[in-house]
């Protein structure tokens, strides 16, 4: 039985993606061939218009807000609605508090701020939908981050208004100027309306195989996570495609590999790598999760100072820059969820062929290989309890192993937006594309170039997401290499006396 599920979703894989890559991909200027290493940089815990809501504002930047229709129109951004300029200016944006007020988008100057807000699953279908957090993929009126974060933490003040915060390009100067210089995509979405865990195993597996908590994240001993359709890192294998998890302490790899692999390589070897032109074709490069030594913590997840992330990412993006490689890479940086900051653009649905999940797989009903032949059955995947109740606590029609409710929150829905920046020599300069993507488009991307012997042929996929993605590349021009003598910013380092960060 279970060999005919995955034979079936395979086919119907293949068959989405000789459908839909093609006739509705994104113009691409060039040869994707071209492009030799492609690095991916996932960050942590922050909205499109938490980080860029502002970017149509900065002073002297070469963007403007986007107004009506934007096709053509690579200039505009469609971020937060505000009048002023660079670190003076008025939002319009808002959310109602608890006592119906609207609480306006704010300039916070806190690089360290408050408590983690709620990201979770249950959480974030209210930050979407106040009144129906089960219709979200009917109306998301983006209407509940004050309401939810204070039922959330409510001895926790201002936690609840933190989410309507916003930076600028004083504030971010290194992630400003990589957006006014190289590329960035305004419709680029997390994959799923929930947390840390499942949205990287999307970028890891295109799919997060029935789970929708990050309590989850802690994998079978010593494989990992096995997902019935596969990972990126099988289809790297398969395909002859070197490939190294460069980590700070915790790889995220290790959700699906053994930690002892030659795969695996501390972050501080990813320059030297650089430097002596040897990086390899895919390499995934993590900040410092704070799970060692908290006070290390780099990956800008609240309230760590996102000074200190911005600081990190700046030496990976100089070492490429500075390195042979340079010529044919690119450096893809995105965020793996909202993490509870507003953003004003409702998650649209998600490209995977109409269907209601990726791979036949549902909200809490997790299945893998991890333990079969219970775990490949639905409902019998491993470590699926946390998944189990928070489903549970939206749809109480609910149940692990039955028919799953249709009028609950299902895999056919991308989460919120988040920042994407492209920095490579094909990046076209100061370019917006309003292309909607997620992270199963980096996916998609890294399958096009590298897996099929020319790139007018479907590339394999994992599930329905990666076959069904647009690679976004209408972002590059891989003739001209329009931005190869472009250089990178300077980030200012971290420091103790930064916003917010001074201790109590």
């Amino acid at each position: 039985m279970l060999t005919q599920k995955v034979i079936f979703w395979g086919q119907l894989c293949l068959l989405a993606a000789g459908l839909s890559l093609g006739s509705v991909e994104a113009h691409a200027d060039g040869d994707l061939r071209k492009v030799n290493h492609v690095v991916v940089i996932m960050m942590e815990n922050h909205s499109f218009d938490n980080y860029f809501g502002a970017l149509p504002y900065a002073s002297h930047g070469p963007y403007h807000r986007c107004k009506g229709r934007v096709e053509g129109d690579h200039r505009c951004v469609d971020g937060l609605t505000c009048t002023g300029s660079g670190s003076s200016l008025n939002c319009t944006n808002s959310n109602p508090d608890e006592n119906g007020n609207p609480v306006s988008s704010f300039h916070d100057p806190r690089l360290c701020t408050g408590s983690d807000m709620d990201h979770g699953w249950v959480g974030s279908h209210f930050e979407a939908n106040w009144m129906s957090p089960i219709s979200t993929i009917v109306s998301t009126p983006n209407n509940g981050f004050i309401l939810r974060n204070d039922v959330s933490f409510p001895d926790v003040q201002p936690t609840d208004h933190d989410t309507m915060g916003y930076y600028t390009g004083d504030d971010l100067p290194f992630y400003y100027g990589l957006a006014e210089t190289f590329g960035i995509d305004d419709r680029y979405f997390c994959s799923l309306i929930g947390p840390t865990f499942p949205n990287r195993a999307y970028l890891i597996a295109a799919t997060s195989f029935g789970h929708v908590s990050t309590s989850e994240d802690i994998p079978p001993i010593p494989a990992g996570y096995r997902p019935i359709t596969g990972t990126i890192y099988d289809l790297l294998d398969k395909y002859g495609v070197s490939w190294i998890d460069y980590y700070s302490d915790v790889p995220t790899s290790i959700d699906a590999r053994p930690f002892l692999s030659n795969n695996l390589a501390p972050i501080t070897q990813f320059a030297t790598d650089a430097a002596a032109g040897n990086l390899p074709q895919v390499a995934y490069v993590d900040p410092n999760f704070g799970f060692l030594v908290p006070a290390d913590e780099s990956d800008e997840h609240p309230p760590s100072d996102i000074r200190k992330g911005q600081y990190l990412i700046s030496q990976i993006v100089a070492a490429v820059r500075n390195s042979p490689s340079w010529k044919d890479t690119v450096i893809f940086i995105t965020y793996d969820e909202h993490g509870g900051t507003y953003d004003h653009v409702p998650p649209p649905r998600a490209r995977q062929a109409g269907a209601l999940n990726p791979d036949g797989i549902s909200p809490g009903q997790c299945a893998d290989l991890s333990n079969p032949p219970e775990s490949e059955l639905p409902g019998g995947g491993y470590n699926c309890a946390a998944s189990q109740g928070a489903v549970a606590e939206l749809c109480p029609d609910f149940t692990p192993t039955g028919p799953f409710p249709r009028d609950c929150p299902n895999f056919n829905q991308y989460g919120f937006r988040v920042p994407l920046i492209a920095v490579s020599p094909f990046s076209k300069r100061h370019y917006v594309s309003h292309t909607v993507g997620d992270h199963t488009s980096i996916d998609a991307f890294i399958e096009k170039r590298f897996m099929t012997t020319t790139t007018a042929l479907p590339h394999p996929a994992m599930t329905l997401r990666d076959a069904n993605a647009l690679t976004l590349e209408d972002m590059f021009d891989f003739t001209r290499s329009p931005s190869l003598n472009s250089g990178v910013p300077a980030a200012p380092a971290p420091d103790p006396s930064d916003p917010g960060c001074t201790p109590d």
